[in-house]
């Protein structure tokens, strides 16, 4: 064989892999999301009465979405281990772990007695499984992210990320879908008896698909070169990305409290607001969700391929300053109770903001070296969501009752985490086309203070 006919083949090979690696990243992270959103749309509606029967109606919602924000604060603690197994055994292996995690914790929760037959047990349980599921959660968001990454091409970076911002508004689409079918069905009494867990018990299907997909898939070609060289051996990838790429993990964790924030106020306390302030139907709250993360799916890939055009910070900048302007007008269209302009916003409103989940993967990956990607992103991104991410439902509730059901304190609190995200967008440098398979020393990080690991001039050819 020639030279030049091996390099193709070579070059086939690697594509193949990279489609495989995509493919299974967004699929198997789909199926994972499938399972934590699950829960949010539950949380907002039927969970309340089921698991906090003696509380006031405001109180037992509060409740019912503090437990949902228990499973975004697991997510640093699964995104500090498994981000440190990540940088030191590979993306791989962790990725097998996470999927059989969230699937077994997800049919337990479809299986937990209420308040009525167990008592306060009920709640426990709950919020234990719920800490498990972010736990995996928290692990799988950033493996996933780089499994795929680091398989890909320079110039299809952004697309490949824009697949992967799809996996979250895909599962609020299988999600609300399931339960508005579900809810189709039953009665009211039936769907809050046993309706609800079907979706739940049937999360073992998951772990199934998950794990066929994710074991057609080799360790990736950049981790696989770290362990060829000697700061392999001795890197301590949790204590580097501290130490030496604090500024980086900071910078990337601000940036993206704004998005995170947004992305929860959407599909958590927009359903609660819809369905118990303006009185809209369930149904009909499942319906303007769904298709809302119809336009979120476009603005994932969008965000992500403009990015290999025009560069990830130009990008993120767009769908930045868009969700700003739409923050003033998103409550004042949703309380005129009309189906079209209501769908119309939320889907402005997510696509935008999923805009900017779709470019996420990618500027966090180019932004660390390879010996502590995991560690860094997975810290930049969880910490975001524990920031701002779990708490905005409940804040949003709370804000909603101290100012006699008027909106704009939740809008005045997204405005500047809005503008927080926006300033963090323009500090950083560009990322688009840097080596992934670059590795950093103690000595290079320290002198180069952390930015874009020191190596902002390497490009990958």
């Amino acid at each position: 064989m020639s030279t030049s006919s091996y390099q193709d083949s070579q070059q086939a090979a690697h594509e193949r892999m990279g489609t495989r690696a995509v493919t299974a990243a967004t699929v198997g992270t789909a199926l994972e999301w499938f399972d934590f959103t699950l829960y949010g749309a539950v949380s907002a509606t039927v969970l309340p009465k089921l698991f906090f029967p003696s509380m006031d109606p405001t109180n037992a919602l509060l409740a019912s979405l503090g437990t949902f924000g228990v499973g975004l604060a697991a997510r640093p603690l699964g995104a500090i281990i498994c981000g440190h197994l990540g940088d030191k055994i590979g993306r791989r292996n962790l990725m097998l772990g996470t999927v059989t995690i969230m699937g077994l914790a997800s049919v337990l929760m479809g299986l937990l007695p209420t308040y009525a037959m167990i008592g306060v047990w009920a709640p426990i349980l709950l919020v234990l499984l719920r800490i498990i599921q972010g736990f995996a959660l928290g692990g799988e968001s950033t493996g996933a992210q780089l499994m795929a990454l680091e398989h890909a091409s320079p110039d299809r970076r952004g697309k490949y990320s824009g697949l992967l911002g799809l996996c979250s508004p895909l599962s609020q689409i299988m999600a609300n879908g399931v339960l508005l079918l579900i809810s189709s069905l039953l009665t009211n009494d039936a769907f809050e008896s046993y309706g609800w867990r079907i979706p739940f018990v049937l999360s073992f299907v998951l772990v199934v698909v998950g794990l066929y997909i994710r074991l057609k898939v080799d360790e990736t070609p950049a981790f696989v070169e770290l362990k060829k060289t000697a700061a392999a051996r001795v890197s301590s990838p949790l204590k580097d990305a501290v130490r030496f790429h604090y500024k980086t993990v900071l910078r990337w964790m601000f940036f993206f409290c704004g998005p995170a924030a947004l992305f929860y106020l959407i599909v958590v306390f927009s359903l609660s607001y819809v369905t118990k302030t303006l009185e809209v139907p369930k149904q009909t709250a499942f319906l303007l969700l769904m298709g809302a993360n119809v336009c979120a799916i476009v603005g994932a890939l969008a965000g992500g391929m403009l990015s290999d055009r025009i560069g990830r910070k130009k990008a993120l900048a767009v769908g930045s300053i868009a969700t700003l302007l739409i923050l003033f007008v998103y409550f004042p269209i949703l309380e005129t109770r009309s189906f079209f302009p209501m769908l119309a916003i939320m889907g402005l409103f997510l696509g935008f903001t999923q805009f900017q989940s779709g470019i996420q993967p990618v500027a966090f990956a180019e932004a660390f070296p390879t010996n502590v990607r995991y560690s860094g992103s997975a810290l930049a991104y969880t910490g975001a969501n524990l920031l701002t991410g779990g708490p905005m439902p409940i804040v949003a509730v709370w804000l909603l009752s101290k100012f006699n059901g008027s909106p704009w304190a939740v809008v005045g609190v997204c405005v500047v985490l809005n503008l927080l995200s926006l300033l963090m967008i323009m500090w950083g440098p560009e990322t688009r086309g840097i080596d992934m398979n670059r590795v950093d020393t103690s000595h290079d990080a320290a002198t180069h203070d952390g930015t874009v690991a020191g190596v902002q001039t390497r490009r990958a050819t």
